[in-house]
């Protein structure tokens, strides 16, 4: 089987790269066996990135509230919309790499605390550059905890069903917004924007005790980084997936450092898949973060009523979930690229359809389901893909960097969107716009190069 000899990964199938048990490198899960450890792990991370769906989407929930408390204009709560998602690519390009080099655990708990901080700063806030900033903050600690995730998660997870759960993990997201969707809708005009605001503060701030207690530090980073007390830490976590241990701590290598930081991004020929899968991230934020920061204002501009049009934006997040469930299970059998791109196109197509033509109430929610299931679930099979392609040392760096840059779309996006209702363009033109970038970041993805089996 072809390998990164120098990284210690290797394909086991043609699309997706898992660790060797090189103890230079990491030790990874057994192939197929889940252990508790290993399903506590992946179930930690899916309930954070939740808490990201519910901190990044509510806004986008509280935005018709917002708008008529305060007389925001579209342009300007495009503006807040992108100073989150600003934050967010802040996080993942300079805060994420530090994982690689302090330890994903700590910097997961840094970043709840200071989400749920920011959090609380964006409920009190008087102004609307006090609700950028905090929004601001907010996206730094989402960037960063988002790529450490999904780092911890490709680690941990057994190695045949790796992209299965890197995937799943991102359904976390959707999930955290649903719910929100309808918690919104349900309390925001008896209680108010704010104690929105203040609620996923506190769901934030009770998240950080848990995570301290269930959460554990990466065998890679304990491994090549050998903290002190690494090779008793080490042991504990081998054994809870069920892994021999270790005698001694393995000799630090100096392939360690070439694939550190940035410089293992570009490195051993991945650097036009890397530019490949930043295009890809780009594209599907520009579209992914205009339809779920806007979908509720949209829908009403569709037609629906104000409620119900939460309940759109809610119930594509339902559609997500399922979009970002199936992706990772039906690429364990397909080339995970080509299903991207697959579902990119037919996100172009529901998109046109939910601008285009004019709907009864549940035809209209079938589609922002639609829309759901195919632009967020394409996007999310860039989690695996980016995990397949960076080696252990690696691979918080690349998932950072792959989001951070990636943000650039998610800041377009929302700001774009709102020029574009501002000026009174045509739903049906904007959700022209809307569609292009999708195929764009399909066709990205379906030219990446992975390792293929001999």
């Amino acid at each position: 089987m072809a390998s990164y000899s120098a990284s210690g990964t290797v394909s086991v199938r043609p699309y997706v790269t898992v660790d060797t048990p090189s103890t230079h490198a990491s030790a990874p899960a057994s192939d197929s066996v889940w252990t508790a450890r290993q399903i506590l792990v992946v179930a930690t991370c899916f309930i954070l990135n939740m808490l990201d769906g519910m901190d990044v989407l509510i806004l986008s929930y509280i935005a018709p509230a917002l708008s008529s408390d305060w007389q925001v204009s579209p342009e300007s709560l495009g503006v807040v919309f992108s100073a989150g998602l600003a934050g967010m690519a802040a996080g993942g390009l300079l805060i994420a790499p530090l994982a690689d080099r302090f330890g994903r655990r700590k910097l997961i708990l840094a970043s709840l605390i200071m989400m749920a901080a920011a959090m609380f700063a964006s409920g009190i806030a008087t102004s609307i550059p006090e609700l950028i900033a905090s929004r601001f903050v907010v996206g730094i600690g989402i960037g960063t905890v988002l790529a450490s995730m999904a780092a911890l998660t490709a680690e941990y997870a057994p190695e045949k069903h790796r992209t299965f759960a890197v995937g799943f993990l991102q359904a976390g997201y959707p999930v955290g917004a649903t719910i929100t969707g309808f918690v919104v809708a349900s309390h925001v005009t008896t209680h108010g924007w704010q104690a929105m605001l203040l609620g996923a503060a506190a769901l934030c701030a009770i998240a950080i005790p848990l995570v301290w207690l269930l959460l554990p530090e990466s065998i890679a980073f304990l491994l090549s980084r050998q903290p002190k007390g690494a090779l008793q830490k080490a042991n504990k976590l081998l054994a809870s997936i069920g892994q021999p241990q270790l005698d001694t701590l393995p000799p630090q290598q100096t392939s360690e450092t070439r694939h550190a930081g940035v410089r293992g991004l570009l490195s051993e020929g991945r650097a036009p898949s890397t530019i490949l899968l930043w295009l890809a991230i780009t594209f599907s934020f520009m579209t992914l973060y205009f339809v779920i920061s806007w979908i509720p204002k949209l829908a009403v501009e569709a037609g629906l009523p104000a409620k119900d049009a939460i309940y759109a934006g809610a119930i594509y997040n339902i559609g997500a979930f399922i979009g970002t469930s199936s992706i990772g299970l039906v690429a364990m059998r397909f080339d995970l690229r080509r299903l991207i791109l697959v579902y990119m196109v037919l996100a172009a197509a529901a998109l046109t359809v939910f601008g285009s033509v004019a709907m009864p109430l549940v035809a209209t929610l079938g589609t922002a389901f639609l829309i759901g299931v195919f632009v967020q679930g394409g996007f999310n099979g860039c989690y695996p893909l980016a995990a397949s392609l960076y080696p252990p040392e690696a691979r918080g760096t690349g998932i950072g960097w792959a989001m951070g840059v990636g943000r650039i779309g998610a800041v377009i996006g929302p700001m774009l969107g709102g020029f574009l209702l501002a000026a009174k363009v045509s739903l049906p033109v904007i959700f022209g716009i809307f569609a292009v970038p999708v195929v764009l970041a399909g066709l990205c993805a379906a030219l990446i190069r992975l390792p293929k089996a001999a």
